[in-house]
């Protein structure tokens, strides 16, 4: 379905089969080329919007934990899944530096009780512990974490710990770290997790020295994958590279260059791989990444069917779709990079996924009208608009909103339709 819509700085055309003369002989049950997981955010219930949280007052992690709207926030997750996807949970897009262990832990089990077809990962971390005042104690504190993750189902993400850099530790301490959480852990391929400071702040300074690569190298039978969340195109060759030696996967967090990094470089011929074993199943590896990505939660339908035709052999259709769509995560993961959830759930909002575009600790508050606009000219563009009608509709009344200056926390926008 086409549908002209009004936006404030004028008319869109929403084509909500944007992609139909690539979809004809890409089957929806292929399997995707790459090992790709959508980092998914959490919907938050209607009664949170009388809650006085923000990003200076965060709230008490219980109290959010109180207020997730569940079915919805599954509802998310089963969607991306049937695109071939899995997901990533528990990580920065669902906000679990604000959420804590005991919502976090509900996140990973309920995801691994749906049994997706694509498989889930999940951040293992210490936020569970009152304090870590020792190595031995964040050691410890993650490899529990890892056991919850792989008794729900899912392969372990070791997050960053920002406390090694509060501790002040050097290369040689941040290698022992990790190489006893490798031991700790016992059998089951684990991914480590390197986030820029751009999504948290306190993280400037992880991994110093050459002590990524060293912890790659160190345990390459445990360390199975690393997702990179640097937004550095070069830097991922470089490591990529360097653990396709030991047939490592790599990851790419990088939401401003995932479109050719997946691929590989464009102007070399389509990269073959060689199959490795991560987690039951059987992963191409060669010069291109996989995906652990958060813009998958807005674009796992259109990338989805990218992927197919890269699959099969059709990198110009590939193109086609990614291109726009790596343009819509340059624009909703631009600085402060950290408010890129904003984008994400106005989307999901939008798609008809959730009765509110409520973020915790409302950070959908922090982008204005203008970049919602944008994100959603970006959207349609790259097919990323589901259903017209819907979008449609819920559009309306957010420019009404606007018009009557009612829009200013996008709170209350529910919809009728769904």
């Amino acid at each position: 379905m086409k549908i002209v819509v009004e936006l404030p700085d004028g008319p869109l055309e929403i084509d909500d089969d944007r992609w139909r003369d690539l979809r004809h002989d890409a089957g929806t049950d292929s399997p995707l080329p790459r090992l790709c997981y959508a980092a998914a955010h959490v919907v938050m219930d209607a009664a949170y919007a009388g809650i006085d949280h923000s990003s200076d007052r965060p709230g008490d992690a219980a109290e959010i934990a109180a207020h997730l709207d569940w079915d919805a926030t599954m509802a998310i997750r089963q969607r991306i899944g049937g695109t071939g996807m899995g997901i990533a949970e528990a990580m920065d897009t669902a906000q679990r530096f604000d959420l804590g262990w005991d919502a976090a832990r509900e996140l990973i089990e309920r995801t691994g009780r749906l049994g997706l077809p694509g498989g889930f990962c999940a951040g293992a971390s210490t936020d569970h512990l009152e304090a870590a005042e020792t190595t031995t104690r964040l050691v410890d504190g993650v490899v529990e974490q890892i056991d919850v993750i792989r008794k729900a189902g899912g392969v372990a993400v070791v997050l960053p710990m920002p406390r090694l850099c509060q501790l002040g530790l050097g290369e040689d301490e941040f290698v022992e770290v990790y190489s006893d959480i490798a031991r700790e852990a016992g059998d089951g391929p684990l991914i480590v997790h390197w986030l820029g400071p751009m999504f948290l702040p306190t993280l400037e300074g992880y991994f110093p020295g050459d002590s990524f690569l060293r912890i790659m190298r160190g345990a390459p039978e445990r360390y199975r994958a690393a997702k990179l969340s640097m937004l550095d195109h070069e830097l991922e060759v470089r490591l990529r590279r360097d653990l396709l030696e030991r047939d490592q996967i790599m990851l790419t967090g990088d939401d401003f260059h995932f479109g050719r990094l997946i691929a590989g470089e464009p102007q070399q011929p389509m990269p073959e791989g060689r199959p490795v074993e991560f987690d039951g199943r059987t992963v191409p590896i060669g010069d291109f990444s996989h995906a652990l990505l958060g813009i998958f939660d807005a674009i796992a339908a259109p990338a989805a069917l990218a992927l197919r035709r890269l699959a099969d052999g059709d990198r110009a259709g590939y193109d086609a779709i990614m291109d726009p769509c790596e343009r819509l995560g340059q624009r909703i993961f631009e600085a402060p990079t950290h408010q890129y959830k904003v984008g994400l759930a106005f989307l999901a909002w939008l798609n008809g996924s959730q009765p509110n575009p409520m973020l915790v600790n409302h950070l959908e508050t922090a982008r204005d009208a203008a970049h919602l606009t944008d994100i959603v000219r970006l959207a349609a563009e790259c097919g990323a608009i589901e259903d017209a009608a819907v979008a449609a509709d819920r559009l309306a009344a957010w420019t009404d909103a606007l018009r009557d200056g009612r829009a200013g926390t996008l709170t209350g926008m529910g919809s009728t339709r769904s």
